[in-house]
């Protein structure tokens, strides 16, 4: 086998290499299971060896193995540019992987390098044998951040000729009185409430369009944004054309109203878009209680900043938390909506939120096909962010000359 170059191997060769270097046991999964031949063989890297679908699980065997893989390329080398396959004197460069690993097994998250090289190029190797891997470099991809603000544009503006339709179908309150719910019955109505629950909204948006305008990824955070506000108010048009649920209370002098023709529900529909459908607005709407559209927006801009700024900002979280949970409280009180209005509305929105940042940090997609299938707009927005997005901040444009003389 001495005398046979290695591109020549079998995965009988590899089996028997393997067991002449001291790898018994996993002749099976790598000859038998995958079929790994001499060439397949030179061109391992030990993130080949950590991940799916080998996925080795002791660490010295790991270590041992790709040692002696080391000293096999490095008698090869010319096979291994016959190949294209680079070599940088420890292994070669795997094309599916985006970092290297610590020799503790944990994948390495230093984030401190001040190269900006793109991802898949070289990692500095420290004099303690561990890598750092250098900043990853994220397209803005400016033309889907587009396309994700008229998505929400729409949606938004499909939602308001929906809430005109509910609102000629809103059951009459003589016939359908109020529905028991626990909270609004134990708790007396406080008139100026809901203007207390948009205020609130109206504060989380502007810390949001702050920590927006100063991130450095900017056009991502406001890609996701949209595009998810646009499914969770998408689904919520879907809920509350289905089922009409009678005022929540007596407060609210809603019957059934008739637009007329087509022309008068489009007016209707710009007037509650172009007002965000707030009261501070002067925007007063009727039917659209399932599920609370005040309490998605609350929410989802509190995980946004949340998420989005770093963990140490405590001042900002709790301020966030106490927004988001004080303005819920206030639509309560205000009896403008059910509890369980709120109740699907913060668990939707927290669920949808979780989910895709979930898939999108792990890129658990990429291996699930029916991920792609299920979650389309999504592949398509994120296809090209590799792993979590870091919290990173910088002036959107050239500083003032004032601010350059203050801060350098």
């Amino acid at each position: 086998m001495t005398q046979l170059s290695v591109r020549h191997w079998t995965p009988k060769h590899v089996a028997r290499w393997l067991k002449e270097e001291g790898f018994c046991d996993y002749v099976d999964l790598l000859c038998n299971k995958h079929r790994l031949d001499g060439t397949s063989l030179l061109a391992l890297s030990e993130y080949d060896l950590r991940s799916a679908p080998l996925e080795l699980k002791v660490l010295g065997d790991i270590k041992r193995l790709m040692m002696s893989i080391r000293k096999l390329q490095k008698q090869n080398i010319d096979v291994l540019e016959e190949l294209g396959v680079p070599f940088d004197g420890l292994s070669p460069s795997s094309s599916g992987s985006n970092l290297e690993w610590l020799c503790n097994g944990d994948p390495s998250r230093d984030c401190d390098s001040t190269n900006t090289a793109p991802v898949g190029e070289e990692y500095q190797q420290y004099t303690n044998g561990k890598y750092k891997q250098q900043m990853r470099r994220l397209d803005p991809e400016y033309w889907k951040t587009v396309l994700s603000s008229v998505y929400v544009v729409f949606v938004f503006g499909f939602t308001s000729f929906v809430m005109v339709i509910v609102h000629e179908r809103v059951p009459d309150m003589r016939t359908y009185p109020p529905l028991p719910d626990i909270f609004l019955d134990s708790m007396p109505r406080i008139p100026w409430a809901f203007a207390m629950a948009e205020a609130c909204g109206v504060i989380l948006c502007n810390i949001w369009l702050l920590v927006l305008l100063l991130h450095k990824h900017r056009s991502i955070l406001l890609r996701r944004m949209c595009s998810l506000m646009g499914t969770v108010f998408m689904l919520r048009c879907i809920t509350m054309f289905v089922t009409s649920l009678s005022v929540p209370g007596q407060h609210l002098q809603c019957t059934g109203k008739i637009y007329g023709d087509m022309w008068a529900k489009l007016q209707r529909a710009v007037a509650i878009w172009s007002g965000f459908g707030m009261t501070l607005t002067g925007v007063h709407t009727c039917g659209d209680y399932m599920f609370s559209g005040h309490t998605v927006v609350l929410t989802m801009l509190n995980f946004f900043v949340t998420e989005y700024t770093p963990r140490s900002w405590n001042f900002i979280h709790t301020l966030s938390w106490v927004l988001n949970l004080f303005g819920i409280f206030f639509i309560l009180a205000a009896h403008e909506h059910y509890s369980i209005d709120v109740f699907i509305a913060f668990y939707i929105t927290t669920r949808l939120f979780l989910y895709y940042h979930t898939l999108a940090n792990t890129r658990a997609y990429q291996q699930s096909r029916r991920a792609r299938i299920w979650f389309p707009m999504f592949s398509f927005f994120e296809c090209n962010v590799n792993g979590p997005v870091p919290n990173e901040y910088c002036w959107p444009f050239s500083r003032p000359a004032t601010m350059k003389r203050l801060i350098g």
